[in-house]
């Protein structure tokens, strides 16, 4: 591969989904206190980016869609070695759909220049959709693989990956700039150094308005596309039944008759 390349890595600060709760008389979704943690899926995403920084040389720069708690996030990329950071905030992006995110960043993208490829974790671990990559290829007219569990080789002008498939995986040819998302398989995420934090410690994260980014409500926040009118708990796992019988085989005939009742078989 000649010259550097530029690296984008998408990055997302979400709740600790543990604490997350639904109030049922409000049918709202209650997040917890705190900046939360980096979505799981793009620690994946900053360690490939990192690994192909490495070997073959290129310009890393992060950038995340959200309020100041987002920031974390972006250090936690900066501590790893990540070069850049960009928070893309604005009163306008509260509460902007998955859609209305991929707009947002592909505009930033607009705004950083030339890129050569972009990398995200297969989803977000808070609305588990994973929308937001293919949604921005989409938006920028990008080409895209979903699911790559390994990049093989980059050229000047193209990417090879194994992309993963419910029955194994396709090796596929992707012409860049290209948009990839990333299934964990792909890697093993590395932990920050202390010179790492130090260094994230004393970063300046580069911000981008609305403004910035010569977007207006049209599209965003509260005119998303898409709107959660009620949230509600999942209901309760019913009970098990424990089949018991005399021999494995009065128990196997047992479960058969079963499984046909329910029609299951």
């Amino acid at each position: 591969m000649g010259g550097k390349v530029k690296i984008i890595v998408l990055v997302k600060q979400v709740p600790e989904i543990a604490l997350v709760n639904v109030d049922e008389s409000s049918a709202k979704v209650e997040y917890p206190q705190g900046p939360g943690v980096i979505n799981p899926f793009d620690s994946y995403a900053i360690e490939e980016a990192l690994k192909i920084k490495e070997k073959n040389g290129a310009e890393t720069v992060a950038i995340s869609v959200g309020g100041k708690q987002s920031e974390v996030a972006l250090k936690e990329a900066l501590s790893l070695g990540i070069d850049r950071a960009i928070l893309a905030s604005d009163p306008l992006f509260e509460n902007s759909d998955n859609q209305a995110v991929a707009k947002i960043l592909a505009a930033a993208l607009e705004k950083i220049g030339e890129y050569d490829l972009v990398l995200g974790g297969k989803q977000a671990i808070d609305s588990d959709d994973a929308m937001v990559p293919a949604a921005l290829a989409a938006r920028l007219g990008a080409s895209q693989a979903m699911f790559v569990r390994k990049i093989t080789e980059i050229s000047g002008s193209s990417i090879t990956v194994e992309r993963t498939t419910e029955d194994g995986h396709d090796v596929v040819d992707v012409s860049l700039p290209a948009v990839l998302s990333v299934v964990k398989e792909i890697n093993e995420p590395r932990l920050p150094s202390l010179k790492g934090k130090m260094k994230a410690k004393k970063a300046t994260i580069e911000q981008l308005s609305a403004a910035d980014l010569g977007l207006d409500s049209a599209g965003l926040g509260k005119q998303s596309p898409t709107l959660v009118e009620k949230a509600s708990n999942p209901p309760p796992r019913p009970a098990g039944e424990i089949i018991e019988g005399e021999t494995p085989e009065e128990i196997a005939e047992k479960l058969f008759k079963k499984l046909r009742e329910d029609q299951v078989i």
